[in-house]
């Protein structure tokens, strides 16, 4: 692994382990405080999330890319914008850094490092939704990082947020983090059951979004990336 590709994975790994943290985290906190009113602890949850992406994309977007994904580094790999033997280190990083976001956030919360879920999420519409939910986040990423590139860190982060109300599901729409919220017995857990049904719903939505605009906007596999980073040019 070259020096450029290692620090672009620990920075996917790092800000993975970053977003899992804000996201099991803020969920532990809402949901001591909110008084058993799971509106207000989906609400906090949420707006924790959200701002805590804008962020993390921000900071980790110009080195590795920000995708903190899986489902968003195989489109964009497939798309040409990342180099197919790239995606292993990639993939491996987001799925190692989600599980240690979670311990983070447990141990911050004096929980046990993991726990199985017990919150199920389980049918049909929850599977729709993850689909719906993906499908609107690669539409939201392909189309600004084509039209309008510096948008893509807002424009993510205000789909997340809206999407965590408007799918049945609040949203998980990334298999790393939907295996790494299966070992989180709180707010933000998925039962272990559950969680493989989620994934291939994650990527058919992923996949759909990415063929849409390919055809929406014809140029996109010529010269697409999610956020411009050092990889391109230096080592490929």
């Amino acid at each position: 692994m070259t020096p450029a590709l290692s620090r672009r994975v620990a920075a996917e790994g790092v800000g993975t382990a970053m977003l899992l943290a804000a996201v099991v985290g803020s969920g532990i906190m809402a949901d001591r405080l909110s008084g058993d009113n799971q509106a207000i602890a989906l609400l906090a949850n949420t707006l924790a999330t959200g701002a805590g992406l804008v962020a993390l994309i921000l900071t980790f977007g110009p080195i590795s890319g920000a995708h903190f994904n899986p489902a968003v580094t195989l489109c964009d790999a497939w798309q040409g914008g990342l180099a197919w033997s790239e995606v292993p280190g990639y993939v491996a990083a987001q799925v190692a850094g989600a599980f240690a976001g979670v311990a983070a956030a447990h141990t911050m919360f004096g929980l046990p490092l993991f726990s199985a879920s017990r919150h199920a999420r389980a049918g049909g519409a929850q599977l729709f939704s993850e689909f719906v939910a993906t499908f609107g986040l690669l539409s939201v990423v392909w189309g600004c990082a084509r039209l309008r590139s510096a948008a893509v860190p807002f424009a993510v982060a205000a789909y997340i947020t809206a999407a965590y109300w408007f799918t049945a599901s609040t949203s998980f729409a990334n298999p790393a983090v939907t295996l790494a919220r299966a070992a989180s017995d709180t707010f933000a857990g998925i039962r272990p059951a559950d969680a493989p049904g989620f994934i291939p719903a994650q990527l058919a939505g992923a996949a759909a979004a990415t063929l849409l605009f390919r055809w929406l906007v014809p140029v996109l596999h010529a010269e697409m990336v999610v956020v411009p980073h050092e990889g391109e040019g230096d080592e490929r």
